[in-house]
């Protein structure tokens, strides 16, 4: 737990970095839709290398009992998360909430 708490401390001290406080509710839903957009990522990567490990301990032991758990955990941690996903990118698209605007990529002046 204190591996995930230290990564988790680590992870947000970039956003610490640049000292952008939300103003009002707008900014703070998109700072938290931001962190989320992050964390998802490296979320799906935890439960691929869950599964994997799972297949790994299986092929290894040679015995279902010891890893046919750790693989199904993490097919159900990656259905989970990836259901969850497509459900609120629905309802994005339904409602018509997208965010898929390009933003503007800062330039160093031409001399």
């Amino acid at each position: 737990m204190k591996k995930v708490l230290t990564l988790a401390v680590l992870y947000t001290f970039p956003l610490i970095a640049f000292a952008q406080t939300p103003t009002n509710l707008i900014g703070l839903i998109s700072f938290a839709g931001d962190v989320a957009n992050r964390l998802i990522p490296l979320l799906i990567a935890a439960a691929l290398v869950v599964f994997f490990w799972g297949v790994i301990v299986y092929v290894a032991k040679g015995d279902p009992k010891t890893g046919t758990p750790i693989i199904i955990a993490g097919l159900i941690g990656l259905f989970v998360m990836v259901s969850v996903w497509g459900i609120i990118r629905i309802a994005q698209n339904t409602f018509g909430v997208n965010n898929n605007q390009i933003p503007n990529i800062p330039q160093v002046p031409q001399r």
